[in-house]
């Protein structure tokens, strides 16, 4: 008698998603409910089976699948976001908003659960927090090239979007405007009219009609001043202390140079090769800008102030631009030998750039605006760095410059203390809704 050989197991999973491919519902159902019979947090049946029950009108079952598939795989974003999707469904905005929470601490560039999280805090009356989502994911959608029109924006969360947008755009006017009222009291409306279109044109709510087409910040343009490429060195009182310093500080970059090679680090914070578009090299020689930071976004570095203390004497008597988490910006720049700093442009022209050449071998150059300038060493110069601009060293020697930012003379006292408190509370603002400020 012929022994009958054993059937070959079904694989239910291959099953179900043949017919998931196919469009076979019931089939892909029935398969997923055996996979769950061998694997009961098997999470890929367990998201297609909420998926099911939602569609059909029962929220709450979705949350239960939902709930056990995130409990056997905690780790999974997307099992998150489902849930909390699902949850709003069921009428349960706090459960929700913890999923969506959750979902983003595993998945933080998911702008659609952000979207969820904005509309779930909007409905629990969290109006500051829903502004904050709203705008941290339409700055991630937008950059990603979606929500810029309807043709970008899928047709099920197309309302919701230009929800967003519109709630976007009236609560940072609301809040910005917390801001300038007390600074409009402070130094009074007519002095804080340029700082009043200075944000209306951050905001998008006014065009800024630069008169200058060289010149296009990437953060915020401040109006009514005039567009420079280099300013006269009357305007900087200060020039007179910062180059009877030269040699000073140049004894101490000679030191940094002999002894602490190792505390320099690439000013576009990667090797060049990650930034292809801002850094060349010239022949076989890499390109290497490198920078030995003082000061940078506003950040101190103590050891490098520390290590030079005759130049941080210098910069505390300086007046540099300082906002909150921003500003100042002072460094010794190390421009190898070949090196080339490509076209790039700055974020405001509320503030300045100037250099101070140390070491300054022949054949190096700045190009600002299309206008040339050699450095000299000890001679201080000072440039609108939103005018485009590159620099380049094409010596066989490297060069140093330290770099340091200050307020553009054009604006007054008050505009300068006002653009202060503005520009760090949108900073504020941006770090709330994990939105990078721009750089540059």
């Amino acid at each position: 008698m012929a022994i009958e050989a054993n059937p070959q197991p079904v694989d239910f999973r291959a099953r179900a998603r043949f017919a998931v491919q196919h469009e076979d519902e019931a089939l892909a159902e029935s398969a997923y409910a055996r996979v769950l019979d061998s694997e009961p947090g098997d999470v890929e049946a367990l998201q297609f089976l909420a998926h099911l029950q939602l569609v059909r009108g029962f929220a709450h079952r979705a949350v239960e699948l939902l709930q056990t598939a995130a409990q056997a795989h905690p780790d999974v974003a997307g099992t998150w976001h489902q849930l909390g999707a699902s949850q709003m469904m069921d009428g349960d905005p706090r459960g929700a908003a913890e999923s969506l929470r959750q979902a983003l601490q595993l998945g933080p560039q998911m702008f659609v659960a952000r979207l969820r999280l904005g509309i779930v805090l909007d409905q629990l009356g969290e109006s500051h927090q829903a502004l904050v989502e709203y705008f941290g994911a339409i700055n991630v959608a937008q950059n990603q090239g979606r929500w810029l029109s309807d043709d970008t924006t899928a047709p099920g969360i197309r309302e919701a979007v230009k929800h967003a947008i519109r709630y976007v755009d009236a609560g940072r006017h609301a809040l910005f405007e917390q801001t300038m009222e007390p600074l409009r009291e402070r130094y009074g409306r007519a002095e804080m009219a340029r700082v009043d279109q200075a944000l209306a044109i951050y905001l998008g709510e006014q065009p800024a009609n630069i008169p200058d087409e060289r010149q296009k910040p990437k953060f915020l343009y401040f109006p009514g001043v005039p567009s420079r490429t280099y300013y006269a060195r009357e305007n900087f009182p200060w020039y007179a202390q910062l180059e009877a310093s030269t040699d000073i500080v140049r004894e101490e970059l000679r030191a940094v140079l002999g002894q602490a090679q190792d505390e320099l680090e690439p000013f576009l914070g990667g090797p060049a090769g990650d930034l292809p578009g801002l850094l060349k090299g010239g022949g076989a020689t890499p390109a290497s800008w490198d920078a030995f930071f003082f000061f940078r976004h506003g950040e101190r570095y103590d050891e490098h102030l520390q290590r030079c203390p005759r130049t941080a004497a210098l910069l505390h008597d300086l007046p540099l631009v300082r906002v909150r988490a921003h500003a100042p910006e002072a460094l010794f720049s190390v421009l190898r030998p070949g090196s080339h700093i490509l076209p790039h442009r700055g974020v405001t022209n509320t503030r300045l750039v100037t250099h101070l050449p140390l070491i300054v071998p022949p054949d190096c150059a700045i190009r600002v605006g299309g206008e040339i300038h050699a450095w000299q060493e000890g001679r201080a110069v000072t440039f609108d760095d939103t005018m485009e601009h590159e620099a380049w060293n094409r010596s066989g020697e490297t060069r140093v410059v330290l770099i340091l930012d200050c307020w553009n003379p054009d604006m007054t006292a008050a505009e300068q203390g006002a653009i202060t408190e503005l520009v760090g509370a949108i900073g504020d603002f941006n770090a709330a809704s994990r939105v990078p400020m721009p750089v540059g």
